[in-house]
Order: C-alpha cells, then sequence, then structure tokens
C-alpha cells in the first residue's frame, strides 16, 4: 500500500522504535497519530519531526480499554480516516527465574504487550477492514521464537502477541487489512528505562553483541506497512535463533540458557 496521504496509529510512538517509525511513515508522507503513556516523549518527537497537523499525539495507557476504545473516533475527528496500525508499545520485566518474579510483574508485561495489542486491534479494525488498502503490524519478539531465562513472562506475552497475530493472518486472506507479525532481535532503544527496571551488567553484555538500530528496525517495520509481507525478523540475532528454534529447538533451549547464565544470577 502506498504512505503517502495515509494515516498511520503508532502504540510506542514516543520513543526507540517506536517513534522512528513516526518519523519514518512522516518522512514519507504520511498523516500519523502517535500513542503513548509519556506525553512528554510524544512532545519530543513531535518537536523532532515538525510535521504540522500530519501528527497528532495521543497520551494514553494501551492497557485502559475503555481510552483506547475512545480513540478511533479521535484520530478520525484529527485525520479523516485511519488505513494503518502499528503495535511497538512493549515492556520488559527484570531478568528473574519465574520463582522470584512476582505475580504483578507477570500481570504488568501481559496487560501491556498482549492485552495493550488486542486493545488497540479490536478498536481499530473495523476502521481497517472497511479501508481499500490497510495494514495491521503487530511487534512480537525474538523472545517469542525461543525461550529466554529471566524473561519467561515476558516471552509468553510476545509468544501470545505471535498468535494473536498469526491468527488474524489467517483471517486476513485475500481481504483487508494485510497483516504483519515483527520479531526484532536486540535493538539498540531504553527499553530497560521505559519498562521502569534497572538491570546490572546490562550495558556490559549489550556492548557484547551487535545491536540493530531503532533507525533500521523502523525501516522494516514500514517496509512491512508498504508490502503486506506477512513476517519479519529484524536483525542477525534474531534471524539466527529463529532458524535454531525451527530446525533444533530442544537444543535452542540449553543454548539460551547458558548464553544468560550471568544475567540471572
Amino acid at each position: 500500500m502506498k504512505l503517502d496521504n495515509n494515516v498511520f496509529v503508532v502504540t510506542g510512538g514516543g520513543n526507540g522504535i517506536g517513534g522512528q517509525v513516526v518519523i519514518g511513515l512522516l518522512s514519507a508522507g504520511a498523516r500519523v497519530a502517535a500513542v503513548d503513556l509519556n506525553a512528554a516523549a510524544l512532545g519530543a518527537v513531535a518537536a523532532r519531526a515538525n510535521a504540522g497537523d500530519r501528527l497528532t499525539v495521543h497520551a494514553l495507557d494501551i492497557t485502559d480499554r475503555s481510552a483506547v476504545l475512545a480513540l478511533p473516533d479521535t484520530v478520525v475527528a484529527a485525520h479523516g480516516q485511519v488505513d494503518g496500525l502499528v503495535n511497538v508499545a512493549g515492556i520488559i520485566h527484570q531478568f528473574k527465574p519465574l520463582s522470584q518474579l512476582g505475580f504483578d510483574d507477570i500481570e504488568r508485561v501481559m496487560a501491556v504487550n498482549f492485552w495493550g495489542t488486542v486493545n488497540t486491534t479490536k478498536a481499530f479494525l473495523p476502521l481497517l477492514q472497511s479501508r481499500p488498502e490497510s495494514a495491521l503490524v503487530n511487534v512480537a519478539s525474538m523472545g517469542s521464537l525461543v525461550p529466554v531465562p529471566g524473561q519467561s513472562a515476558y516471552g509468553a506475552s510476545k509468544a501470545a502477541v505471535k498468535l494473536f497475530t498469526e491468527g488474524l493472518i489467517a483471517e486476513h486472506q485475500g481481504i483487508q487489512p494485510k497483516v504483519s507479525v515483527v520479531f526484532p532481535g536486540g535493538i539498540a532503544t531504553n527499553i530497560l528505562g521505559n519498562s521502569g527496571i534497572t538491570m546490572p551488567g546490562a550495558n556490559a553484555s549489550a556492548s557484547a553483541v551487535k545491536l540493530t538500530s531503532p533507525e533500521q528496525a523502523a525501516r522494516q517495520i514500514i517496509d512491512a506497512v508498504r508490502t503486506g509481507r506477512p513476517r519479519v525478523v529484524i536483525g542477525q540475532d534474531a534471524r539466527a535463533l529463529d532458524r535454531l528454534g525451527r530446525l533444533a529447538p530442544t537444543r535452542a533451549i540449553p543454548f539460551i540458557a547458558a548464553k544468560m547464565r550471568d544475567l540471572i544470577k
């Protein structure tokens, strides 16, 4: 589908990958409604974009279903239509074994990552289905392809996004919207800070691997919007684990466990 003059809603649009998706869509001539919990971050993206009325910002909590269900009317009032939804918003939890993770931590990541995606998808799907061309892109994670010790609840939330989105792909064969699921690997964003957590040793661990830039990730997500490609795996790390998880799933588990051992001591 074309991007120019079409209207896209982007969740997580104030930071990281989501912020770059907002900038990239605007650069391609689109109109964007950027959604994020952080109003200040949205303001910073708006200042960078300098896109006038082609960008509106909407500070809300995607786990607040009533607020999300009211959002389509707000976006249509501002932009006249909605042609695409890109769900980028997501958080992680502390790197801890499940035995040390509280129920509130598990519920929080599930609420944001899974139910937030469900809320926005359900809210905007009728509008997307009514358009001659439209796109729905949900961001899962490399952590939904293979189990990552210390992030079991996060992985479960993103695995739920994966199958939820694949179900939508199956349900929209030959009809709108074109649906895509995205699996990013390690991306150079501040997801720890945006998730409200700290992790000793994270910077050293991150420097030991090659991270994909948020700009590169955003370009691939925008390409999925443009082409309707149903499955996108971002980064050498994600592609390697995707292959390992499909070809040798039982080997993938101890392999990843050994790699992550120092982070969950």
